[in-house]
């Protein structure tokens, strides 16, 4: 993404799907563009169904909640913003054809950061790390996904590419012209001694 390059524009209501691997940056992006009732994370569902949000055994039960609370917010011609890696075809697929269901457009947003930046965000994770063999696995996923992006039925695809694109897009609202004014993300507290 280039200065000369367009913001993002999300819809007043519809679907925004964040992709990319585990520490691209897509919670902090998420919580500086979105409300936090509009951001729907895989995280946090798997919080309310287990109390853990790392118990990668309570992801399947964790997606069917947020599916449900996606289609409720459509329904409800609200914005849903959904926080996971979604770097597999078939888990998005099923996020465009419930919003096609629901007639609301839908953005898909590629965090296209280098996994040097992933993997070096990942070791400084206080709350949660993510192993490095699927942090790999998901940027690979992710890259391979890029091409195949317009042929999955997005009204609108952006590529951000490199952690400075993240950073400096401009993201606007539909029906403003002005960008949306960044809420300023509280840092991780350090571990004290």
């Amino acid at each position: 993404m280039t200065p000369a390059d367009p913001p993002i524009e999300l819809p007043r209501s519809g679907l925004v799907v964040l992709i990319g691997p585990s520490s691209a940056g897509k919670s902090t992006w998420a919580t500086r563009h979105a409300g936090p009732t509009e951001i729907l994370s895989s995280d946090a569902f798997r919080a309310l169904v287990s109390d853990d949000p790392n118990d990668q055994d309570a992801t399947l039960d964790a997606f069917d909640v947020l599916h449900l609370v996606a289609a409720r917010r459509m329904a409800h011609r609200r914005l849903s913003v959904v926080d996971a890696t979604n770097v597999e075809g078939w888990a998005r697929g099923r996020l465009v054809e419930l919003a096609r269901t629901h007639g609301v457009s839908t953005v898909a947003i590629v965090f296209d950061v280098p996994l040097e930046v992933c993997l070096a965000r990942n070791g400084l994770r206080a709350d949660r790390r993510v192993p490095e063999a699927a942090i790999r696995r998901q940027w690979s996923r992710m890259r391979g996904s890029i091409p195949r992006l317009a042929g999955e039925g997005w009204d609108a695809i952006h590529v951000l590419a490199g952690a400075e694109a993240v950073n400096a897009v401009p993201v606007t609202r539909a029906g403003t012209s002005a960008p949306r004014a960044q809420r300023s993300v509280p840092k991780e507290p350090r571990p004290t001694r």
